[in-house]
């Protein structure tokens, strides 16, 4: 049973795939398309409660889409995994360092927590030049609390790599994966909103494709699911929102869920 005492927020920061739409160079009719819809940064997601947020991955758009959502307040920077799509603009909490004045709370994993101390090396270091992100780095190992909001890990499987899903109340947010095992496949069930990558419609080693993405809602049994991760192979938005079955839809940037 999953019980919270107030609503949660769900904002799609971004639900483009690593390259994000249009795709740099690409003279494609979704690439040149002039919907909105049809324009998506890299996947990430702001969960919400009253004025609290928690981001899940900081990519490479994270300052715009930190600045777009309007985020005022971050309470923490939570990783599913470690490609350069979901984690390139770390440096840039910063700024969220400097107006609270703590150092920010980011959880992940141990592949996780290598990429960054690598890739941020500065950041992590003994002697620290000045400016640098202030960041205090915590392990995820089973359920957690930030701002009053518990997030239930979701193991899946992005190829061979592991990848953490969450469930925060009664949405489930999985990016990045091709296969969920049934005993974490039950985490799911019986949740309202389903947030689900699904890359194209065409077969791809380590996405779920349209169709697979709708076979996993069904078995959640969802009220409404949102396919995220989106390709400029998948189609245009309007075009492909009228192939989708009842209570599955194209997730688009800046869409708000409320549950």
């Amino acid at each position: 049973m999953y019980t919270h005492n107030s609503k949660i927020t769900l904002t799609i920061l971004g639900s483009g795939t690593s390259q994000g739409v249009p795709v740099i160079a690409c003279e494609c009719e979704i690439c040149r398309s002039e919907d909105p819809l049809d324009k998506r940064l890299r996947s990430s997601v702001l969960f919400s409660k009253g004025e609290h947020n928690v981001s899940i991955d900081a990519g490479p758009d994270f300052r715009q889409q930190m600045l777009r959502a309007d985020v005022k307040r971050l309470d923490a920077v939570v990783f599913t995994h470690e490609h350069k799509d979901h984690t390139a603009g770390l440096d840039d909490v910063r700024a969220f360092n400097f107006k609270q004045g703590i150092d920010m709370p980011i959880y992940g994993d141990k592949n996780v927590s290598e990429t960054l101390r690598r890739d941020f090396h500065y950041a992590f270091g003994d002697t620290k030049y000045p400016g640098v992100p202030q960041l205090e780095f915590r392990f995820i190992d089973g359920r957690f609390h930030v701002a009053e909001m518990e997030f239930i890990p979701i193991k899946v499987w992005h190829h061979k790599l592991p990848v953490n899903g969450f469930r925060v109340g009664d949405i489930c947010y999985i990016t990045d994966a091709n296969r969920i095992d049934d005993d974490e496949l039950a985490k799911m069930r019986g949740c309202k909103v389903l947030v689900l990558n699904a890359l194209r419609k065409e077969k791809h080693i380590s996405h779920f494709t349209v169709d697979e993405a709708i076979e996993i809602a069904r078995q959640v049994g969802a009220q409404k699911t949102y396919l995220t991760h989106i390709s400029h192979l998948m189609g245009r938005h309007a075009e492909v929102s009228q192939e989708l079955p009842n209570g599955v839809e194209l997730a688009f940037d800046g869409l708000q869920i409320t549950v």
